[in-house]
């Protein structure tokens, strides 16, 4: 069990955006609810200068990241074909890159890829944090399964709301109040 405190700092977090793509995301229950809360964790990612990884699962088979995510200018995808980024010599390079110490987990499937990604994170010593409302599978059994797999295992389970304000801080920033614009 992790026995931090699970307060992630900015200059050691990343977000890692899995595997939203056009072939999969058809069948992912709440999958509107999963398209805002990302773009939503995007956007406070790039106001709070987050580091952003964004991957794609086999795009050959389960197509591109859908359009419905709105990626910044420029964002470069990792392709995988392992279901944990962790196993992605391309994502550990982005994260090794980053001095990234905490990620912040998003996208699908939550009980295929993102748990394996948080599993193989905590082993390699990474504080986890996944946003339960940005993380979906086929069914919301599966869902619900895999964030309590990962709680047991250590990962901090969080919405996109708690984990942009623990990034923040403080209030009366400019940069507080672009986040509360944004959630609201």
């Amino acid at each position: 069990m992790n026995t931090n405190s699970g307060i992630p700092h900015r200059q050691h977090t990343a977000l890692l955006l899995i595997d939203i793509q056009e072939r999969l995301m058809p069948v992912i229950a709440n999958q509107q609810q999963v398209f805002d809360n990302a773009n939503k964790l995007l956007q406070g990612a790039q106001i709070l200068n987050l580091p952003i990884i964004v991957t794609e699962q086999y795009p050959k088979g389960l197509g591109k990241t859908c359009p419905e995510i709105q990626l910044p200018a420029n964002q470069q995808i990792t392709e995988k074909t392992c279901f944990s980024c962790m196993l992605s010599d391309g994502v550990m390079r982005q994260l090794i890159d980053a001095g990234a110490k905490s990620v912040i987990l998003a996208g699908a499937e939550a009980h295929i890829c993102v748990l394996k990604t948080a599993l193989d994170a905590l082993q390699n010593g990474f504080e986890v944090h996944v946003v339960a409302d940005a993380v979906s599978s086929r069914t919301e059994q599966n869902r619900q399964l895999a964030l309590e797999r990962m709680r047991q295992s250590g990962a901090f389970i969080v919405s996109v709301e708690m984990i942009l304000f623990q990034l923040l801080e403080a209030a009366g920033t400019d940069e507080f109040k672009q986040i509360s614009k944004l959630i609201k």
